[in-house]
C-alpha cells in the first residue's frame, strides 16, 4: 500500500458503441453515450490507477460516486476518463475523475473505493 500516494493517475479510452448507449441501458431514448456507461468508464479509470499497486489478494470495491454528465457524446466517438487519486485514508481511496470525448469535457466526478481482501469479500458474499 506504500505505492498508493495522492497524485497517482490512471486513464482509459473506449469507443462509444451501441452497448454503451442510453437506449441499451434503458436510461434514455436517444443514441448517445449513457450516464451509466460514463460511470463505468470513470470507475475503470480509477482501477487503472491502482493496477499493480495493491498487495497480493487485495482488490478495491466502489463505495461512492458523484458524477456530473455535462455533455452528450454521439455513438462512434472516443471517450476517455482520467482518474487522479486525491486522498488515501487507511483503506479508503478518493479519486477526482474527468472525462472527455473527441471535442469536449463530458463529465466530472468524485469516486471512493475501499481496499478489501478479495477472498474474504467473496467468502462473505457466499454466506449470504
Amino acid at each position: 500500500m506504500d505505492d498508493l500516494q495522492p497524485g497517482l493517475t490512471g486513464s482509459v479510452t473506449w469507443t462509444a458503441t451501441e452497448r454503451h448507449s442510453a437506449e441499451a441501458w434503458g436510461s434514455g431514448a436517444v443514441p448517445v453515450f449513457a450516464t451509466p456507461s460514463l460511470v463505468g468508464l470513470m470507475e475503470t479509470a480509477a482501477m487503472e490507477a491502482l493496477r499493480g499497486r495493491l498487495s497480493d489478494g487485495d482488490t478495491t470495491v466502489g463505495t461512492r460516486i458523484d458524477v456530473s454528465h455535462l455533455a452528450a457524446t454521439p455513438l462512434g466517438d472516443e471517450v476517455r476518463a482520467e482518474a487522479t487519486l486525491t486522498s488515501v485514508d487507511g483503506r479508503r481511496l478518493t479519486f477526482e475523475i474527468v472525462a472527455h470525448d473527441s471535442s469536449q469535457k463530458i463529465g466530472e466526478g468524485r469516486h471512493e473505493r475501499v481496499i478489501v481482501s478479495r477472498e474474504r469479500f467473496v467468502a462473505r458474499l457466499a454466506r449470504r
